[in-house]
């Protein structure tokens, strides 16, 4: 009888880490998903800026957390996961506030991208948490919870954000993230200090960092304002050249770093690499999905900003379900079949949103049937996607899997988002605009259909029936004390 008692209280200081983690990873994706619907109501108050200028606010988000995101990841080996975590929450709480408060789109940006490290950091942090915080039987459950809460926010956020911009405007989704970040903060003290003995302390490598960042930027910055310079321009050369040659360099000196920006020798695994191609390609499609939709039924068919959300939100718990539902496929063929079936049906939507979008609202007739089957090809290539690239790997490297992947993703993100910059005019009503970018996005999730066809799970063998107790369970001990490695 004392046995339990001893561990009750252990098992409610689990649960309250994995909230913690899960909270984290709700916030950071939740204010990419929100921050589309700001994008209206930005070009009112700031009445002097271009769109092509206004779509930053997501990029910059989007490129330094994507180039933060794997450096943050060996940061919280060497410092701790608690250290990371708390600054992480500390800078994007912080952030948001200055986004709120922020007098001019210089200064948003500024802040948006500050907002970014602190995301980047979260993220792995919380990982972190719910890999070595968790008791070994419940580590596979607790990774399900803390993927299913970005999951929820990528559902719950286009209705919270058309609700919170069309009643307080677009500050109050920055705004929205102040409690939370200090309860989160407050509830940071549960995180154990220690780290595992023997824990490598090797920061990040600070050069392949900036370089990855910077060229990530320069690419999205010369995609969005070619058209505007002119493509020929030095300018515009500039960019699009020293983008591809900084990331090119990045990935050179990251194959011989002893801690290097992003660990590409994971990369060695077919399977890892074609998922996070396939990871990269649906970040282009994506990003530029989500934003489009709020421009199209805000511009075109006169939505508020609360109507464009709720227009959102049936597609948005599609994916949530249907990602839910994916993850239970067995390993050897469902992130194959769920990345590309799920390919297949968002690539199919695409062509034909690209060449039937009305000039008036078709909201159950059009709109929702063609919202839900997105949602469902999203869901199954997030989850398709993500599972493929974690079980491609040593169970010891799944944190540095699943950051990666991330990476791919958010980075095709920025892209995408840059793309779109480019193709919508600036007065945001010819409806060939908006059938070019779906048809992009469909070109897009076709390349990922052809990569999912190529993910192939090899399990390990099954350890044998007449293994020991007592060695079965030093096996058991063996990742929790690596993983922290």
């Amino acid at each position: 009888m004392a046995t339990p008692d001893a561990a009750a209280p252990q098992r409610r200081s689990a649960a309250s880490l994995l909230l913690l983690a899960a909270g984290a990873s709700f916030l950071a994706v939740l204010d990419v998903t929100v921050v589309n619907l700001a994008m209206p109501d930005l070009r009112e108050d700031f009445t002097g800026s271009a769109f092509k200028n206004l779509s930053w606010v997501i990029t910059i988000y989007a490129i330094v957390f994507a180039a933060l995101l794997a450096p943050a990841g060996r940061l919280a080996d060497a410092l701790g996961r608690r250290t990371v975590f708390l600054a992480g929450m500390s800078v994007f709480t912080a952030a948001s506030l200055l986004c709120a408060l922020s007098p001019n789109l210089g200064f948003l940006l500024a802040a948006r991208a500050i907002q970014g490290c602190g995301a980047a950091a979260m993220i792995p942090a919380s990982l972190a948490i719910v890999l070595m915080d968790s008791p070994p039987e419940r580590r596979r459950a607790a990774i399900g919870q803390w993927s299913a809460a970005a999951a929820l926010a990528a559902a719950v956020g286009p209705a919270v954000g058309g609700v919170l911009v069309d009643i307080f405007g677009w500050r109050s989704l920055f705004l929205i993230n102040i409690p939370f970040g200090l309860y989160f903060l407050y509830g940071a003290v549960a995180i154990p200090r220690t780290t595992a003995p023997g824990a490598e302390r090797k920061l990040p490598d600070l050069l392949g960092t900036i370089m990855l960042g910077a060229g990530v930027g320069l690419f999205c910055l010369g995609i969005s304002k070619g058209s505007e310079w002119g493509w020929s321009e030095p300018s515009s050369l500039v960019c699009l050249i020293a983008g591809p040659v900084l990331i090119a360099l990045c990935l050179l000196r990251s194959a011989k770093h002893p801690a290097p920006a992003l660990e590409i020798s994971l990369w060695r695994n077919r399977t890892f690499a074609l998922a996070n191609a396939a990871a990269f390609c649906y970040g282009i499609a994506l990003f530029s999905w989500l934003l489009v939709g709020v421009l199209y039924v805000t511009q075109v068919w006169g939505y508020s900003e609360l109507e464009a959300g709720l227009a959102m939100t049936p597609g948005a718990f599609a994916a949530t379900a249907v990602a839910m539902r994916v993850g239970k496929l067995p390993p050897t063929y469902g992130p194959r079949l769920a990345t590309t079936g799920g390919a297949v049906v968002l690539a199919g939507t695409g062509f034909l949103l690209a060449f039937t979008l009305p000039d008036h609202s078709m909201f159950l007739a059009y709109w929702l049937p063609l919202g839900v089957l997105a949602g469902v090809g999203m869901g199954a290539i997030t989850t398709g996607t993500s599972t493929a690239a974690a079980l491609s790997v040593s169970p010891l490297r799944f944190a540095g899997a699943t950051g990666l992947n991330q990476t791919a993703r958010q980075i095709g993100g920025a892209i995408g988002i840059a793309i779109l910059a480019t193709v919508v005019s600036g007065a945001l009503t010819d409806i060939a605009d908006f059938e070019r970018i779906y048809l992009i996005a469909a070109c897009a999730s076709v390349v990922v259909a052809v990569l999912g066809l190529g993910l192939t799970i090899k399990l390990p063998p099954a350890p044998a029936a007449a293994t020991p107790p007592a060695q079965a369970a030093g096996e058991q001990k063996t990742p929790t004390s690596d993983a922290a490695n």
